[in-house]
């Protein structure tokens, strides 16, 4: 049984779209004669319903600000999950490993959202399709790491070695870009 984590007009960091907002609306999924709701969503007013994993509270962001550097609630852990290739294993078509499944990534703690790559594309070239799949899981890895290249660059500007300087300046450009910051570049272009 679910309970609710948020309550109406709370404000509330939403992962996925990156922003901050009010919860509009709770709404509980019931089932008949069940005392408790199965599940909650939020409304917040972004063009679909969220789950309780896809918020964090202000209170939860504030506490952040204090806790140990490294600790980050909003870095995102994806993974690499398989799924059937039905339409491969009915034809007897095989690759690799894993026989007859294909790389999707799971980018939430229920294993239903991600991206997934067609099946076209991967029957063209499986290995550059895996290989795509594990960079992709390690981007949010990487964006904490030019993050934190990042702030050292900007509190010990003096102290950064000169071979390090164009790099932490690539680091501030990704993230700006990613992050959709006001001075954002309109590509990122290597130094």
């Amino acid at each position: 049984m679910a309970k609710a984590h948020f309550h109406k007009m709370q404000r509330v960091y939403v992962k996925p779209v990156g922003t901050w907002a009010l919860v509009e609306q709770v709404i509980p999924h019931w089932v008949k004669d069940v005392a408790e709701p199965l599940k909650v969503t939020y409304e917040c007013g972004l063009g679909r319903q969220f789950q309780a994993h896809e918020l964090v509270s202000e209170q939860v962001m504030h506490e952040e600000e204090h806790a140990e550097p490294g600790d980050d609630l909003l870095l995102e852990h994806w993974r690499i999950g398989r799924r059937s290739t039905k339409w491969r294993t009915a034809m007897g078509h095989h690759s690799g490993d894993n026989l007859g499944t294909f790389p999707v990534i799971l980018t939430d703690e229920a294993d239903t959202g991600g991206w997934r790559v067609n099946p076209v594309d991967f029957d063209r070239d499986p290995q550059r399709v895996e290989h795509q799949a594990r960079m992709i899981v390690q981007t949010p890895a990487l964006l904490q790491i030019a993050r934190r290249v990042a702030e050292i660059a900007a509190e010990n500007p003096d102290s950064l070695p000169e071979d390090l300087l164009p790099v932490a300046k690539q680091c501030a450009s990704i993230l700006r870009y990613v992050y959709q910051l006001n001075d954002a570049p309109d590509t990122v272009a290597a130094e």
